[in-house]
């Protein structure tokens, strides 16, 4: 009766160091829990199959009244962020484009954006997928990293609450890839290479 007491003692032992990981990597997951809606919009541009995965978070600030203020505030000034909330956003296209002058492969790929105060802003376009959104450390992804293209800062007449992405065809062909938050607006034309 003892040598089986102590043979399940061991078992028991050995599956909680088993376990260990998975109970590590739960509370990790537990910690990264999405905290905004999430949308995924597609659009045909030229033929072009494009689907965006993004966060969106709102101007107020979550379970609360408290209303933030964006761009050199939630999103600082010189820093990369998410585009978005959560998860890093992600861009699919079915074929290749050109988005601000760079030519991108079909695939997908993870969006960051860089603010600045004088009003400037950068695309980040990043080969890896499936990462989390911020901390950034812009030493350990410069590998990944494929192109940071210009962005266009436009004032909006109306507020928008919560952070919108959208893709649009452009007049001539082409499209135009959107960002809208507070009020202002970041957008950055593209081309499918045929």
């Amino acid at each position: 009766m003892r040598k089986l007491g102590i043979a399940l003692a061991l078992v028991v032992a050995a599956e909680l160091v088993a376990s260990t990981p998975a109970m590590a990597q739960a509370a990790k997951k537990k910690q990264r829990q999405r905290v905004s809606p999430h949308e995924t919009i597609t659009a045909t541009i030229d033929g072009d199959e494009l689907k965006l995965v993004y966060g969106r978070p709102y101007t107020v600030k979550p379970g609360t009244s408290e209303v933030r203020k964006i761009w050199g505030g939630l999103v600082p000034y010189g820093k990369v962020w998410r585009t978005g909330a959560d998860e890093a956003t992600l861009l699919t296209t079915a074929m290749p484009i050109e988005i601000g002058g760079y030519s991108l492969a079909a695939g997908t790929y993870s969006l960051f954006t860089v603010p600045y105060e004088d009003g400037t802003a950068k695309l980040v376009i990043n080969k890896k997928t499936g990462q989390w959104g911020i901390p950034y450390n812009e030493e350990k992804e410069k590998d990944n990293e494929l192109e940071r293209v210009n962005l266009r800062k436009t004032d909006l007449d109306k507020p928008v609450d919560q952070f919108t992405m959208a893709i649009e065809p452009q007049a001539g062909g082409g499209g135009v890839l959107k960002m809208m938050w507070e009020k202002t607006q970041y957008s950055v034309p593209f081309t499918v290479k045929k």
